[in-house]
């Protein structure tokens, strides 16, 4: 998906348009999802200043024209084997909890949409297990694991990137 058709899609949408699309995308062979509303834009790779004293999966911040945001390794976060970054690697910049945020991701696919009655619930296997996890989406063959959003950041840790300069 380019910038444009994001963009596009973001400015036609109001809220019901854009309810049960999702950008798909992928991170360590598995597909992801998360709902287009969250979504700023998609960058590749920047240049990232590391931040001492942040958890591992914030890579740092970097400086998106003119406004400095906090960058986070998606498989880091979901404690996925690291890997090196390729020209297939982007930065989906999301707005959550009143702040934006780079998510680093493999690989974006497409955006689907996804019915609510195509969305199960995630297994239940352990208290909090799945706190990043809002449901499971079927589409065709295949199943993607769609993000909560609101969720990807603790109440602390969006303090602590606040107070980033």
């Amino acid at each position: 998906m380019t910038q444009a058709e994001l963009a596009n899609l973001r400015e036609m949408g109001d809220e019901d348009t854009l309810k049960g699309k999702y950008l798909i995308f992928t991170m360590d062979q598995e597909l992801y999802g998360m709902e287009i509303r969250y979504i700023t834009e998609i960058i590749g790779i920047q240049p990232i200043t590391e931040v001492p004293e942040m958890p591992a999966y914030v890579k740092g911040v970097t400086n998106l024209r003119g406004k400095i945001i906090p960058v986070m390794d998606a498989r880091l976060r979901f404690k996925k084997p690291e890997r090196e970054y390729d020209d297939r690697t982007c930065i989906i910049v999301l707005d959550t909890n009143d702040i934006s945020v780079g998510l680093i991701v493999d690989s974006v696919v497409e955006v689907l949409t996804i019915e609510e009655e195509d969305i199960a619930p995630p297994p239940e296997i352990r208290k909090g297990g799945h706190r990043y996890i809002k449901g499971i989406g079927k589409a065709g063959d295949t199943v993607k694991l769609l993000l909560d959003c609101a969720k990807l950041l603790t109440d602390d840790e969006v303090d602590a990137l606040n107070d980033l300069p």
